[in-house]
């Protein structure tokens, strides 16, 4: 006989009908929106799951990575840069360096105008269209492709939608040569860099990943902000709809056990409910990633301006670049540098044979397998003793991230004297931490920045603002701050996986294939749900 009071009777049961009504309407609410973001979850989780399958499983190589620096044979220096320079009638520059290439060697002066110029170091003749000449010179010895006909050569002073802001350097040369796979290098030749390197298949690749997972074709009809809108509503809404069939599947699981005893649920029906609720997780942290990711896109990439270079007068240079105090059988390359109102020669030189570095060795971080372990040192010479400053490149460093704290509008606008005792709010702050990188990590300073060796210094901020330098190019390779590395963490962990990386990187990018798989599985088999009703 049931004692159980009347009102305790009369009291489930009207609970049960209101998880009931909610219950129906979260699931309406889950088919809506569901049915709403059935084409964007195809579009991402098929450009998503080909990204790590195309980038590492069927990625591209290449012959050569980066140039091999070498010694500068002294007596190829027949004459010194002022000589050149005096010769050539050019009274300002911005700075030079020594390249050689076709069995010769030029000083490389960048002008006032902010164009590359080569002088022989010999007799002092300018090399008609020399740097399309060093450009493709630089392409062929990463290629080791003597032979192919050059097709077409631009200058691209902008990304594109094949050359993306991840590669980081411009201007660039995209060289594209007459060959079955349709090979374009893209090399910077103020470095000697090789940027990236497409040939037939990653072209297509890039354009399927940036049309479909970018969403590129928003832009070709509008604009970025309104693509980065767009992204954020849908991701946002595949968030909601994640949420939601948790919420069915989850807290209701009880009352769907109860319900499938009565009237058992099969094939397509049955394998969404399981799967989908395996899955959610993962959705809800592929979709909050990418929209947080999105959020970061409003202000344009502005790094490749991030550049000091001060105009020099060739009549203030006075100790010849041929006559240095310095080991020249380790020196492999020389600029010029203004710091504290006096000019000093930048000397790139060979490790000494008692100095130890790191091999080359595999990094699972970098796009083709290796990453240039630098093998060099910088001595700083000044220009009018000939004397070699100690311990410099540091000093020097911090002046650069004083100078990028202002944006670098300073010198861009000003005198030289003027920008060297310019003060800034950051040249105020409490300097934490100051160390050189000379290799990439993941976790401070990934392979995405490209440039090494830099030198890494953290400022005491309320936004822990760490600034990464590179001193022999006086560029901003990276700056973050506390916002960004929260960001990077959330789309490195949630959307690349770096909680795999113990694993390794065959194991995390076949994780996230599968994951990215069983995700559109999912997807796919609601349609199929839809479609039937």
């Amino acid at each position: 006989m049931d004692n159980t009071p009347k009102e305790v009777n009369s009291s489930k049961k009207k609970d049960s009908k209101f998880v009931k009504k909610i219950k129906q309407k979260i699931y309406a609410w889950h088919r809506t929106i569901g049915i709403t973001t059935i084409i964007p979850v195809i579009f991402w989780t098929l450009s998503g799951l080909m990204h790590p399958f195309m980038a590492h499983f069927f990625k591209p190589t290449i012959a050569n990575e980066f140039l091999v620096a070498k010694p500068i044979d002294k007596s190829q220096l027949t004459l010194s840069i002022q000589e050149v320079l005096q010769k050539n009638k050019l009274a300002e520059f911005k700075n030079f360096r020594i390249v050689s290439f076709d069995n010769s060697t030029y000083y490389q002066v960048k002008t006032t105008k902010d164009e590359l110029h080569y002088f022989n170091t010999f007799d002092a003749k300018k090399l008609e269209n020399g740097d399309q000449k060093y450009a493709h010179w630089l392409s062929r010895y990463f290629l080791d492709d003597q032979k192919t006909a050059i097709e077409k050569t631009e200058i691209l002073t902008e990304f594109t939608s094949q050359y993306k802001y991840v590669n980081r350097y411009l201007p660039v040369y995209k060289t594209s040569f007459n060959r079955p796979d349709a090979m374009e290098v893209y090399v910077e030749t103020a470095s000697s860099k090789l940027a990236t390197f497409n040939p037939k298949s990653r072209q297509a690749f890039i354009w399927f990943f940036d049309t479909f997972h970018n969403w590129a074709f928003v832009d070709w009809i509008s604009n970025n902000s309104i693509r980065i809108v767009v992204m954020f509503l849908f991701l946002s809404i595949i968030f909601f709809s994640a949420i939601s069939g948790i919420v069915i599947y989850g807290l209701f699981w009880k009352q769907f056990r109860k319900t499938d005893s009565l009237n058992p649920k099969k094939g397509v029906r049955k394998y969404h409910r399981q799967i989908g609720i395996w899955v959610s997780l993962f959705t809800l942290t592929f979709a909050f990633s990418g929209a947080y990711h999105a959020t970061t896109k409003w202000e344009p990439y502005t790094l490749d301006k991030m550049v000091y270079e001060p105009v020099f007068e060739t009549k203030d240079i006075q100790t010849p670049n041929n006559a240095l105090t310095v080991d020249w059988s380790r020196m492999e390359n020389t600029s010029i540098i203004n710091l504290n109102d006096s000019i000093y020669y930048q000397c790139q030189l060979a490790l000494a044979k008692n100095k130890k570095y790191n091999k080359p060795k595999k990094d699972s971080k970098s796009k083709w397998g290796k990453k240039e372990n630098p093998k060099s040192e910088i001595l700083y010479v000044n220009a009018a003793t000939n004397k070699i400053a100690s311990n410099l490149d540091v000093e020097y460093a911090k002046f650069l991230a004083y100078y990028f704290s202002d944006g670098g509008s300073k010198a861009a606008c000003c005198e030289m004297d003027d920008v060297t005792t310019e003060k800034t709010s950051l040249e105020e702050t409490t300097l934490l931490e100051s160390k050189v990188l000379t290799e990439f990590n993941s976790r401070e300073y990934g392979f995405v920045n490209k440039r090494l060796p830099v030198i890494k210094l953290a400022f005491d901020t309320p936004e822990n603002t760490t600034y990464f330098i590179e001193t022999a190019t006086s560029r901003l390779a990276s700056v973050t701050e506390k916002s960004d590395i929260i960001e990077g963490y959330s789309f490195a962990i949630f959307h690349k996986f770096l909680f795999m990386d113990w694993a390794g990187k065959n194991i995390r990018d076949l994780t996230m294939v599968l994951t990215a798989l069983i995700v559109l599985v999912v997807s796919l088999l609601g349609l199929v749900l839809f479609l039937k009703k």
